[in-house]
């Protein structure tokens, strides 16, 4: 797991959490989040293209043990990671969106681009 961002959480609650929202981002292509998040998941899914890109069995295996749906981690390996095998990096994009209402935190939206 990239990045020394705390988040708030334990170390256990952050994995699930960063797996989770990276497993969201592979299946619909964004996420509406707060920046600190935002960059935490670009660090994790970032890696995980790049793993999809070589087509060996380990990085196969370590995609499968990180993205928690199946289906979604077939999609990443057969759908998303050839898009970008001339791309050396920068599958995603972080676009800020302003406060949100609650407790002013500055929100974002990460997609695939």
């Amino acid at each position: 797991m990239a990045g020394s961002r705390k988040l708030g959480r334990t170390s256990d609650h952050r994995k699930a959490m960063l797996r989770a929202m990276v497993t969201y981002l592979f299946e619909n292509g964004r996420i509406e989040t707060t920046v600190t998040r935002a960059k935490e998941v670009r660090a994790v899914a970032e890696k995980m293209v790049t793993l999809g890109k070589s087509d060996d069995l380990h990085a196969k295996r370590q995609i499968f043990s990180f993205v928690t749906k199946e289906d979604v981690a077939k999609k990443l390996i057969d759908d998303i990671a050839p898009r970008y095998i001339q791309r050396q990096g920068g599958y995603t994009r972080i676009v800020r969106t302003g406060p949100r209402r609650g407790d002013n935190a500055e929100m974002a939206v990460i997609e695939l681009i």
